[in-house]
């Protein structure tokens, strides 16, 4: 995590949202979530073998698309954070009132960072 981001208690202005560009996404993980870049470079070999494979660009939206999603959590460490907890938690529960409410609280999450990466819920599940 970035400690210009997080440093002073999550009152810094967060970096802007990357262009959806696997190299811009890239730039922004180096900075924010260095731990994912070597899945990110994996992920990436494999939709770049799938799209090939395929002669479609379908795999490769699909990886830029999570990839964005993921970055627009990360700019936000306090997001990403809570998202961690609510994860963990979510593991942990069998009382269904409270995964009820932890589901819903992430999909917001989601749905905010799915805004601010640009992309729709739609286009990124479709094929």
């Amino acid at each position: 995590m970035n400690s210009t981001a997080a440093g002073s208690g999550g009152t810094s202005a967060p970096i802007p949202q990357p262009a959806g560009t696997p190299e811009e996404l890239r730039a922004a993980l180096a900075l924010l979530a260095p731990h994912a870049l070597p899945t990110f470079d994996a992920e990436r070999a494999v939709a770049l073998q799938q799209a090939r494979d395929l002669v479609s660009a379908a795999p490769l939206r699909r990886f830029t698309g999570q990839w964005a999603v993921y970055v627009a959590i990360e700019r936000h460490p306090d997001r990403a954070d809570r998202l961690r907890r609510l994860e963990a938690r979510a593991t942990e529960t069998d009382d269904l009132e409270e995964v009820r409410a932890i589901t819903s609280e992430i999909g917001r999450i989601l749905d905010v960072a799915f805004v601010e990466a640009g992309i729709t819920r739609e286009d990124h599940g479709a094929a």
